[in-house]
């Protein structure tokens, strides 16, 4: 039960004090520190039932954060995945005012130029974790918006 930092159980309160963390992610650090694989299960799974970690509010902060980063539903899902950790019921997101919103800060508000512009936008948007009707819909609107100011 002996790290270096101490016993895995005070570790993991420490780490846990600073910023939420899924159980694969605090599992992984305090094997990293040196603890020993059965205690950290045991200090896991005491910190669970203490309400001091909580896979579902890790899910909760993670999906805040990409969404205030502006990362879509793509994205948001592969780093829950990677995270360990299943999507709860997760807030309505509008993705398509998400990737608009994203769109504009990056772009500005006028429509794609020209098909280099449009593929751009696209990859920018795809590369953000939008699924691709999302991203047609968003650089759709912007075109239709111009034309409608002519």
């Amino acid at each position: 039960m002996t790290a270096e930092r101490g016993d895995p159980t005070a570790l993991a309160l420490r780490l846990l004090a600073r910023r939420e963390y899924g159980r694969l992610e605090l599992r992984d650090k305090l094997l990293r520190a040196g603890c020993d694989a059965g205690d950290v299960a045991l200090a896991l799974d005491a910190l669970v039932a203490a309400g001091a970690q909580d896979d579902a509010r890790y899910a909760e902060m993670l999906t805040r954060a990409r969404v205030r980063q502006g990362h879509g539903p793509l994205r948001l899902r592969q780093d829950l995945q990677r995270a360990g950790v299943e999507a709860t019921a997760a807030p309505e997101i509008d993705w398509l005012q998400q990737a608009q919103a994203v769109c504009r800060k990056r772009f500005g508000n006028s429509p794609p130029t020209d098909a280099k512009d449009y593929a751009k936008r696209a990859r920018f948007l795809a590369g953000r974790g939008f699924t691709g009707e999302t991203i047609r819909r968003v650089l759709a609107a912007g075109r239709e918006r111009d034309f409608s100011a002519d």
